[in-house]
């Protein structure tokens, strides 16, 4: 099993992809229940833990983005100690290039190249219905973002080293 955590400055979304990249866990709940998820029994069966880290690109940044890189040490400290994980910190740029090809990408961009994986044909984005639950059933905001980094966690495991 492979956990991505999207943190954000309150709330923070994740997703739990088994070996074939279907989720089987996910959501957005707020940071201070996100630390208990942290510490589920469940959690000590994860294979990888990979959480998406702010980069630097030149430009000014506000208190939120402050907030969100205390809270990425948050939970980077629990894995580590309880678990004895060490979480993979991934930025968003190389999300980007490698689902998308271009770091122009923008969210909506990386929504419709996993749909084109993982979901093609699909109705509703691959969502489908309360009656037929599609790939992505249930996903909305930053879950997306989560699945995207779990996705590219994923393939960088199965990459041959070079």
């Amino acid at each position: 099993m492979l956990l991505a955590i999207d943190p954000g400055p309150m709330e923070s979304a994740y997703v739990k992809i088994n070996g074939d990249c279907k989720p089987v866990d996910f959501g957005k709940i707020h940071n201070l229940e996100m630390k208990r998820y942290l510490y589920r029994s469940d959690n000590v069966h994860l294979d990888h833990v990979a959480i998406e880290m702010v980069g630097s690109y030149g430009m000014s940044v506000g208190a939120d983005v402050f907030e969100t890189c205390v809270w990425i040490g948050r939970f980077y400290e629990i894995l580590d100690a309880t678990l004895g994980i060490e979480a993979e910190l991934i930025k968003r740029l190389a999300i980007k290039i490698h689902l998308c090809g271009s770091a122009k990408a923008k969210d909506a961009n990386i929504a419709q190249a996993l749909v084109d994986r993982f979901a093609p044909m699909e109705p509703n984005k691959g969502k489908g219905t309360k009656i037929n639950p599609g790939w992505f059933y249930g996903f909305r905001a930053d879950i997306w973002q989560a699945y995207a980094l779990a996705v590219y966690a994923a393939d960088q495991q199965k990459a041959p080293p070079f």
